[in-house]
Formats: structure tokens, C-alpha cells, sequence
């Protein structure tokens, strides 16, 4: 089984992606930072290293579906193949950053990479607003972080809502602004309890407004 947990930079993924792999006894499958030879590069200056970027993070992400997918263990990825093509490299060519040419090689090779694996079994999507992405962008402390800018965050959330708008798969909606689920159990159990119905239950979740955090 695939469970992918999605989300804006800084909303909680990767720490919700160790607190359920503790939890059900998955594997966890993290989205590679410490070791990308881009990332500071591209935080310094985007339009130079936004391609280089995107197919380095295509081509590992790809590598885990098809892993995922010829697993038969219970596997959960943190950040999905179908954010870097449904709103990373997408927010990049809408922002000037990244030119038609590359755009269009981008998504060609998604296109090939998508006719070869399925998607998750479940997407745990964490919205968040602008003010908690920046508090827990900043409480981390990531020193290429320190240069992103507003504008470019809340285009990022902006193609989050349209990507999950229009997503088809089983889907999980966790309110990042209310639900703090790495510092209150109540919070944590509340997910648990989601993927416990959907997952293993007699009376799934059906809708996505069935699903969405209450305050």
C-alpha cells in the first residue's frame, strides 16, 4: 500500500510522514533535502537552476513510485511526483523562471513517467495559510529557506487548492492552521482515526467535505 502526504513547503509533512510511520509501523520514504546538489543553488538564483531542479527531484521521485509500486509493504512517501509536476515546475514557468522549452521537455517526461505507475492509495494533504508556513519555515531554521519569498509561497498554496480541487484518488484533508498533530495527541489521533476508517474499516470516508478538519 501507498500513502503520500502532500503539502506547501514548511506545513508539517515531514513530520506527520514520522509520526504515522511510527505509529502503523510503515516505511517511511523522505523527499531528499540534505543531499540535493540544486537546492541552494536554485534558492540563489531560481531562473538558473529551476530546470536542473525539477528533473532532479522527476527523476528521484520516480524512482520511489516504481519501487513503491513492486513493494508489497505498507509505504509512506513524504511530497508526491505529482507536486514537483502539478505545482513546482508549473509555478516556475508561470513566474518567468522557467522557459517554454524546458516546461514543455518537463512535462513530456512526466507524462511518460505517469503511464508507468499509479497513484497513492491514500493523499494526506496538509493545508496551511501563509503564517504558518513562514513560523515553521523560520523555526527550522533551513539557511537557503531564509531567501523565499512571500509571493512565491502563496502561488505555491494557490496551485495546491487547484490540484486537490480536481484530484481524483482517496484523499485526506488536514488543516495545518488548527490541527497540530506534532504537538497535541487529540490532533494526531483525529488523522489516525481518518485513516483508520478509510484504510481498515467497515465505513470509509467518502467526500472531501466529509474530511476536512472542523474548528
Amino acid at each position: 500500500m501507498h500513502i503520500a502526504v502532500a503539502g506547501n513547503i514548511g506545513c508539517g509533512k515531514t513530520t506527520l510522514t514520522s509520526m504515522l510511520a511510527k505509529h502503523y509501523g510503515w516505511e517511511p520514504r523522505y523527499e531528499s533535502v540534505e543531499y540535493n546538489p540544486y537546492l541552494a543553488d536554485f534558492y540563489a538564483d531560481m531562473a538558473r537552476w529551476s530546470f536542473n531542479l525539477q528533473i532532479y527531484f522527476l527523476n528521484k521521485r520516480f524512482n520511489d513510485v516504481v519501487e513503491i509500486n513492486h513493494s508489497d509493504k505498507w509505504i509512506i512517501q513524504d511530497r508526491t511526483i505529482y507536486e514537483d509536476a502539478r505545482i513546482f515546475a508549473p509555478n516556475l514557468h508561470d513566474q518567468g523562471m522557467m522557459s517554454d522549452r524546458d516546461f514543455d521537455t518537463y512535462r513530456d517526461l512526466f507524462d511518460l513517467m505517469m503511464s508507468l505507475v499509479k497513484m497513492p492509495d491514500l493523499l494526506i494533504y496538509v493545508r496551511a495559510s501563509i503564517p504558518t508556513l513562514v513560523s515553521q519555515i523560520q523555526k527550522r531554521g533551513r539557511g537557503y529557506e531564509m531567501s523565499m519569498q512571500i509571493d512565491y509561497l502563496q502561488c505555491l498554496n494557490n496551485k495546491y487548492e487547484n490540484w486537490i480541487k480536481d484530484y481524483k484518488g482517496k484523499l485526506l484533508i488536514v488543516d495545518g492552521d488548527t490541527c497540530k498533530f506534532g504537538d497535541n495527541a487529540e490532533d494526531f489521533r483525529w488523522i489516525t482515526d481518518r485513516i483508520d476508517a478509510e484504510m481498515f474499516g467497515l465505513f470509509p470516508f467518502e467526500t472531501k467535505e466529509q474530511i476536512g478538519k472542523e474548528i
